[in-house]
């Protein structure tokens, strides 16, 4: 189980610096929670405490949607469009993924002079010759993250499930055994005597 906790916690790490180079506000804040709920998930598995498991499987529900979302967005399925600042930057900087211009093979030219439309601050720039497309790289992230997080899934569940039966299973001087303990029965032919006390 702390195998899984391990890869997830590399992989959106990884992802985690390739977000914060790209301005991507909205997946660097899911990836923050994601590594929060992860390192709680992790501590509810040493600890035996199946809340935080349960807490952790139902995060890696809404993980896995957000993966899906991902990559709807960068496949533009339906009127999603990756050109759209609004969505993972909260349109607070320009959205660009950092693969778009260091993806593997890709040469980045500047355009000179600049379009009058471009912003001052940002560089205009054409981008050719990649190998990969940069929103192929971020769908096989999101990918990635989907299969570990069914793997984490699963094992959550099998380790909830072992707690609960090692819990059920739990024996209190001889608790549910027909072969070990075994108190005083009451007889029905018990009959109460009146007491009485000296003054």
């Amino acid at each position: 189980m702390s195998l899984c906790y391990l890869h997830q916690k590399v992989s959106v790490l990884e992802r985690q610096i390739f977000d914060f180079l790209g301005y991507q506000w909205a997946p660097i804040l899911a990836n923050f929670v994601h590594i929060i709920i992860v390192i709680l998930g992790l501590f509810g598995t040493i600890q035996y405490r199946p809340r935080y498991i349960t807490g952790y499987a139902v995060w890696l529900v809404l993980w896995v949607t957000w993966n899906v979302f991902v990559i709807c967005f960068y496949l533009e399925a339906g009127d999603l469009s990756k050109e759209t600042d609004l969505i993972l930057t909260f349109n607070i900087s320009m959205h660009r993924s950092w693969w778009m211009e260091n993806g593997p093979g890709c040469t980045v030219t500047s355009v000179t002079p600049a379009p009058d439309w471009a912003p001052e601050d940002h560089r205009y720039i054409t981008v050719s010759g990649c190998l990969l497309e940069y929103q192929y790289i971020e769908v096989a992230h999101s990918s990635f993250q989907i299969f570990l997080a069914l793997a984490g899934f699963i094992y959550a569940c099998y380790v909830v499930k072992c707690i609960t039966e090692e819990e059920d299973s739990f024996d209190f001087i001889g608790g549910f055994d027909s072969y070990g303990y075994q108190g005083p029965q009451k007889t029905s032919h018990l009959q109460l005597q009146p007491m009485y006390m000296s003054k």
